[in-house]
């Protein structure tokens, strides 16, 4: 590399709190992309470096720290952010700076801002998805548990309105808790879903409080195979909190599993394994933030500069190939296309794909387009 100071990107994960184990999975994947662009000679020989700061999973914390990347670090992108409400909690300060956020994360979509890049699924691309497989396979009387904040809020609305166009479909519970749940208020909930016997569950419990729900799932003696628990945001590192024989039998809708049998996966697999340890499981965060570094970084290498109005146009409209396949970024709503996949978890704490789409599914954040069973034709089935 050349001299010349190196470019910076602004990355908040955080290391503690309730979801500090899904933003250091975040952490790690673009921190992986930044040893391999700079490994190569970096962008345009200048080396790609990363101020990182701790939020403690506190969106004030997340607001706080974006402004201190802007305006005292100089920064003009930042990555990061895992709820919704941390989300939101920067998309102001961003806008108000003329920054861009990348936003590594699934969520449940309705929002779009000029300066935010939805790099996770939209509702059309894992919703409609779930909601689909699990009522052809198990049925659609549903019972929702979720966190008490705004994404299981609004993704339990989308579940309920797919579900709701079945003959059959029902909602037979709605149980939120807090982030600072304990196992016992989880056991109670699996009392109530003892009591109405749903066909399937629909989980939106995020972070620390994941294991909680599924282990008093398998202490009550539930069975998968009759009434398994779906969801969109429970990955490999969630099972590996809470020990694969727990997980095993549930499933998940996401555009990337570890499992991915693609070239590009298979050697981002070996160099991570590398870095972290075979044990250290990728997830659907990892490999958002691992690709849309080396996005970014391509744009950057096109523009020279980090400058927002000039690196833009580069951004958006963008392909690449990542793990999960040929990406691209939509430029008119600045959310990805992905691929679709429904995996199951397994003894292993890996996932076995039953579905997936045959290429990627373009992004439809507002459900505009969408309706029951429209992605079938898209789709291929594995066994």
């Amino acid at each position: 590399m050349t001299g010349s100071a190196p470019f910076k990107i602004g990355l908040l994960a955080s290391q503690r709190g309730a979801t500090a184990e899904l933003e250091m999975s975040q952490w790690r994947g673009a921190q992986q992309a930044l040893a391999e662009i700079n490994a190569r000679g970096g962008v345009n020989g200048r080396e790609l470096s990363a101020i990182h700061y701790d939020p403690e999973s506190d969106p004030a914390r997340f607001r706080k720290l974006a402004e201190k990347l802007l305006v005292e670090d100089g920064v003009n992108v930042i990555f990061g952010g895992y709820t919704s409400s941390s989300r939101k909690a920067m998309l102001p300060v961003v806008e108000k700076h003329n920054r861009l956020l990348i936003y590594c994360q699934q969520y449940e979509g309705f929002e779009f801002s000029e300066n935010i890049v939805y790099s996770g699924a939209s509702p059309n691309q894992n919703g409609v998805q779930l909601a689909d497989f699990m009522s052809e396979v198990y049925g659609a009387r549903v019972y929702m548990v979720g966190s008490r904040y705004v994404y299981p809020y609004e993704c339990n609305r989308t579940m309920q309105e797919l579900l709701l166009q079945r003959p059959e479909g029902a909602v037979l519970g709605e149980r939120y808790l807090d982030l600072t749940a304990d196992p016992a208020q989880f056991q109670d909930v699996v009392a109530d879903i003892i009591k109405k016997q749903p066909d399937f569950i629909f989980s939106t419990v995020i972070g620390k409080t994941i294991p909680y729900l599924y282990r008093a799932y398998r202490e009550a003696g539930l069975d998968p195979d009759r009434m398994p628990i779906g969801s969109l945001n429970t990955s490999e590192t969630e099972i590996r909190m809470m020990g694969a024989d727990a997980a095993a039998g549930h499933y998940t809708s996401a555009p990337y599993f570890q499992s991915v049998d693609t070239p590009e996966n298979h050697a981002a697999l070996r160099l991570h394994a590398q870095r972290h340890g075979a044990e250290c499981p990728t997830d659907m965060n990892w490999e958002a933030a691992y690709y849309q570094v080396h996005m970014y970084a391509r744009a950057l290498a096109l523009a020279g500069t980090d400058d927002y109005e000039v690196i833009t146009p580069h951004l958006y409209g963008a392909e690449f190939s990542a793990p999960q396949g040929r990406i691209r970024l939509d430029p008119t709503n600045h959310h990805m296309s992905l691929y679709s996949r429904i995996g199951r978890a397994g003894a292993d704490g890996q996932f076995r794909i039953v579905r997936q789409s045959a290429q990627a599914v373009p992004p439809d954040p507002y459900m505009a387009m969408q309706k029951r069973g429209d992605w079938v034709t898209k789709f291929s089935t594995r066994g």
